[in-house]
């Protein structure tokens, strides 16, 4: 048997080839969108990939199930209640994928969504105990999918909660040595408290995870629907997207070059430019009206907090990586980042009647604000800020604020902060976008304001 896990930190994601290599067939499970790497190590170990298994219809990427089956002409595999608008292999409780001697037996654990499935994987097809699980967003590594992200779709967190618990404490029957490999690590919104180990036993998380330690199902829900990071907006797009019928992704697609000017004209036209510079860089100049999410860091997963999924997206940055930016949007289906602005930093030097500059604080400086006349703006997750806050700050985590905008008096200065410096650039730059004219973030976020407290005491 062939067990290979893919991790893509920026997305905290994972996803898997299993394979038999005495028959030479092999199945994808929770594929990234952008398919190399499968196609080459099936191709390194002589396997053909014959079905791609989704846990569940992420809602936090575009999965690769619609690339994959169109390169390789593999069935695209889930659970007997799931509907999509493509052809579908369903697959009932207890069924099973025979690879060869490798069999593939497939769970019904509703709960993160409806049509949540854990896949058992035994080594062997007379075996009684599976050599590993794959739990998707069922059971991670210290913690369980979240059960609220549908709420916006016809399901409360209560109803799929109650689900949860029962599906989790049927993936507990198994034994302890049974290797548990989830969908997502830490980091990821689909949990609030992800444990960054790439994979667990069932024995540790029986002693080890909080929401699966000893408790009345109602207490359950409570629990692990309380401090959850905010869903970033694309969640909901790309949930849907999964479920459709969409063009595949092409990473070597058109990709093409816009004048400075042009891409200042298409501003107005509604298009957003993301600019993919650090923020130090980002301060020192840019375009007017772009937003800066940095590309060293979670780059997709924030630029889909702010940015529309339907938006033109133009990308701004550094040389050589304006194609690496439109393969992370694409990640997350964001299919209309067909455009980048070249030799960027050149252009903005000869541009200067069209830079604008942002304004950033130090630590010390917010120690001094009034916050009578300044709106002090904290960025991060609930999970973040339970552990303390600058005082008198307005929590709206990064992920939240398109929809709390109106929160904020826009005549009013905004100063924005987070953990370190980096979404405070991303929802500066943002605000400044929407019209907020007196805009600053704190460099060092809450980091800098503790030690500045510790040196003060």
């Amino acid at each position: 048997m062939k067990l290979q896990q893919y991790q893509l930190p920026c997305l905290s994601l994972s996803s898997y080839l299993i394979g038999d290599e005495s028959s030479g067939r092999a199945v994808v499970v929770d594929p990234q969108r952008d398919i190399g790497q499968y196609l080459a190590d099936a191709a390194e170990h002589s396997l053909e990939i014959t079905h791609v298994l989704l846990t569940h219809f992420h809602a936090d990427y575009v999965s690769g199930h619609l690339e994959l089956a169109e390169a390789t002409g593999a069935e695209i595999c889930l659970s007997a209640v799931a509907e999509a608008e493509f052809p579908i292999t369903h697959l009932a409780d207890g069924d099973r994928i025979e690879l060869g001697d490798v069999v593939i037996q497939t769970w019904q654990t509703p709960g993160h969504t409806p049509e949540s499935a854990t896949f058992l994987v035994f080594e062997h097809a007379g075996d009684d105990v599976p050599a590993a699980i794959l739990t998707g967003d069922t059971l991670f590594v210290n913690d369980v999918g979240r059960p609220d992200l549908l709420g916006a779709i016809g399901f409360t967190a209560e109803q799929l909660g109650a689900q949860l618990y029962d599906s989790v404490h049927r993936l507990l029957s198994l034994p302890d040595e049974v290797l548990v490999y989830p969908g997502h690590g830490a980091g990821s919104a689909c949990g609030k408290a992800l444990g960054s180990d790439p994979f667990t036993t069932v024995g540790e998380q029986r002693t080890e995870n909080y929401a699966l330690q000893p408790m009345s199902k109602e207490d359950f829900v409570a629990l692990v629907t309380e401090g959850q990071p905010a869903a970033p907006s694309y969640f909901l797009h790309d949930a849907i997207t999964n479920r459709q019928q969409h063009e595949v992704f092409d990473e070597a697609g058109p990709f093409e070059p816009i004048g400075f000017e042009g891409a200042v004209a298409a501003l107005d036209d509604g298009s957003v430019i993301v600019d993919t510079r650090d923020p130090v860089e980002f301060a020192l100049g840019h375009i007017r009206g772009s937003v800066n999410v940095p590309l060293d860091g979670r780059f997709a997963e924030q630029a889909g907090m702010v940015v529309p999924a339907d938006a033109d997206v133009i990308v701004a940055g550094e040389p050589e990586r304006e194609r690496e930016a439109r393969t992370r949007l694409g990640r997350i289906g964001f299919d209309r980042a067909s455009r980048y602005i070249a030799d960027y930093a050149v252009q903005l030097v000869e541009h200067p009647d069209l830079v604008g500059v942002s304004r950033r604080l130090v630590a010390s400086d917010v120690a001094g604000l009034d916050l009578a006349d300044v709106q002090l703006l904290d960025v991060r997750n609930p999970g973040e800020t339970a552990a303390g806050v600058i005082p008198g700050a307005i929590e709206i985590p990064l992920g939240a604020l398109p929809q709390r905008r109106d929160e904020l008096d826009d005549g009013r200065p905004v100063v924005a902060y987070c953990a370190s410096g980096q979404r405070s650039s991303v929802a500066a730059s943002w605000l400044r976008r929407e019209g907020f004219d007196d805009v600053a973030d704190v460099i060092g976020g809450y980091q800098a304001w503790e030690l500045l407290g510790a040196s003060m005491s």
